[in-house]
Parts: structure tokens; C-alpha cells; sequence
């Protein structure tokens, strides 16, 4: 198949196309910029000159391919609802030009979004759609898309990582560094799900040759890591204290990620296993931070 991915020179979408290449697809790559036009023609991809604010060039990128698979995201989380309306935005442009054809639009989501009772691990079959993150806007646009006939399928993220970026974790080292304490609310019980950036790399190819519409797959190899014990790799690798704080003291502290340091938010793969065959082999999230170039990171 010919796929238009979007992100595709991003942390997740530039491991995606060796993953898709390998399998026989071709890959048609959404950049910006010059630069990664010639490193996704290097990779052997074709590269596709647009951007999320450019919805015709989306339009078009999908039109011309057999299948999407959506990675893209403003990253820039002080901005965090207007980046998940544009992404409504997008899913819609994508969306339009699969309409009523069988061409699969593999969409990106977070796996609270599967979040059920409190305390149980977010599983497949659950869509909260209470849920108050604001990222749930990319899920019930796909929900919208496949009313209007467009073959829809689901990825889950948790944190995605390696040594050098661990999804809400690489903000996080950022703030700690800049506070000068590494920080966890209470007793630093809540947990986040992981999951190594080339695990999920090929869970997208799966999902992608699976051509299952209305499923959800959670990209999880690590059901849940305790706040406290990132909190602790991350005061070691930066030399600073570790402490508590108190819930009131979270968004004084945190700032922006404060919507998110307290959450626990464990989720299960069990499902996604079973139906892909998808079996993640590498590093856990711990391991990367333990491994990763603290003075790199907090030069960047």
C-alpha cells in the first residue's frame, strides 16, 4: 500500500517508515520543511510538502494514498486545548478525503481516553467520553468520521520513550531542572503507562495491516510506573532533591503538566496482544531514564 503518514520525520512517525518499508509499503511523508523532505527521501520515503495548518495539503496527501495513519500533534502542551481543536481539524481533513472508500485512517490518541472505574487499568473496550482531557477531541472526531463512512482504527499512547525523549517525562525533566527539586504529589502512587518509541513504531505497522475498522489498540508495554519511583531517576540523573508536595502545592509547582503529575493512569495492553500479535521487546522507561544524558537533556 502507499500510506500517507503524518509526523513522519516526529519521534514516533520517522520509526514508523523503516517499520512500514520493511513490510513492503511505500510511504508517502507529510513535512514542512526542506530538511525533512531529503532525510524521509534518504529513509527511502516520498516526502509530501504541507503542515497541520494547511488542510488542503492534507486533503490531497491522502487522497493520492491506500491508507493514513495519523501521528502529528502539536507538542506545544501550554497550548494544549487549541492544539487538540486543530487536531479535530485535521482528522477531519484526513477524514474527508477517505470517506466512503476502504481506505483505513489510523488515528493517535492517549489511553486515558480508556480509562474506566478508578484505579483499573484503561482498557480497549472503554471510551470515556467524559474523560476532561481535551485530547478526547481526536477520538470522537474519529467517532464523527466513521459515522460518515470513513474506516477508522485507533492508537492508544502511553508515555513513549528512549534515551533521549519520554513523552509528558521530557517536559517534566525540564521543569525539575529548572525548580531545582523532583517533585511527586503525595505519596507518589499514581502511575503512568510506557512504552519504547520502536515498540509502538511497530504496533502503528500492525494496526496498519490489520485493516480492522472501529477497534481501539492500546500502545502499552509498561502497565503503569509509580510517580515517585520517575520522580527518583529523575532527581538522580539531575542531582537534585526529590520531594513530596502537598495536592494544593501540584499546580504552583508543576504549572501546565499539573493536569497531569497527579493522575494515575495505568493501562492495559492485554487486548491489543492478543489481536495484533504485538509483542514489545524494548527498554523499560525506567532503564531509558536511567541511561539517558541528563546534561544533554537539560541543555536542550
Amino acid at each position: 500500500m502507499r500510506v500517507f503518514l503524518t509526523g513522519a520525520t516526529g519521534f514516533i512517525g520517522s520509526r514508523i517508515v523503516p517499520e512500514l518499508l520493511a513490510a513492503g509499503h511505500k510511504v508517502l511523508g507529510l513535512t514542512r520543511s526542506e530538511a525533512g523532505a531529503r532525510s524521509l527521501v534518504a529513509a527511502g520515503a516520498e516526502p509530501h510538502r504541507g503542515d497541520l495548518e494547511d488542510l488542503g495539503s492534507l486533503r490531497d496527501g491522502a487522497a493520492k494514498s491506500d491508507a493514513v495513519i495519523h501521528t502529528a500533534f502539536d507538542h506545544n502542551f501550554s497550548n494544549f486545548v487549541a492544539n487538540c481543536e486543530k487536531d479535530k481539524r485535521v482528522i477531519e481533513a484526513l477524514g474527508g478525503a477517505l470517506a466512503g472508500s476502504d481506505r483505513l485512517l489510523v488515528i493517535t490518541s492517549g489511553v486515558g481516553m480508556g480509562s474506566g472505574e478508578p484505579g483499573q487499568p484503561a482498557r480497549e473496550d472503554v471510551f470515556n467520553t467524559e474523560h476532561p482531557n481535551p485530547r478526547i477531541l481526536s477520538e470522537l472526531t474519529g467517532a464523527a468520521m466513521a459515522e460518515k463512512g470513513v474506516k477508522v482504527s485507533v492508537v492508544r499512547l502511553p508515555q513513549v520513550h528512549d534515551t533521549v525523549k519520554q513523552g509528558l517525562i521530557t517536559p517534566l525533566v525540564a521543569l525539575t531542572r529548572a525548580k531545582g527539586v523532583s517533585a511527586y504529589v503525595g505519596e507518589g502512587r499514581n502511575r503512568w503507562s510506557a512504552a519504547h518509541v520502536l515498540d509502538v513504531a511497530k504496533l502503528y505497522r500492525l494496526a496498519l495491516d490489520k485493516q480492522e475498522a472501529g477497534v481501539r489498540y492500546n500502545a502499552v508495554a509498561e502497565e503503569g510506573i509509580a510517580m515517585r519511583e520517575i520522580a527518583e531517576v529523575i532527581g538522580a540523573g539531575l542531582n537534585v532533591p526529590v520531594v513530596s508536595l502537598a495536592p494544593e502545592e501540584a499546580a504552583g509547582h508543576f504549572e501546565w503538566l499539573s493536569m497531569f503529575a497527579g493522575l494515575d493512569t495505568p493501562a492495559s495492553s492485554e487486548w491489543t496482544r492478543a489481536k495484533l500479535g504485538w509483542r514489545p521487546t524494548g527498554p523499560g522507561l525506567i532503564a531509558d531514564l536511567e541511561q539517558m544524558d541528563y546534561s544533554q537533556a537539560a541543555a536542550a
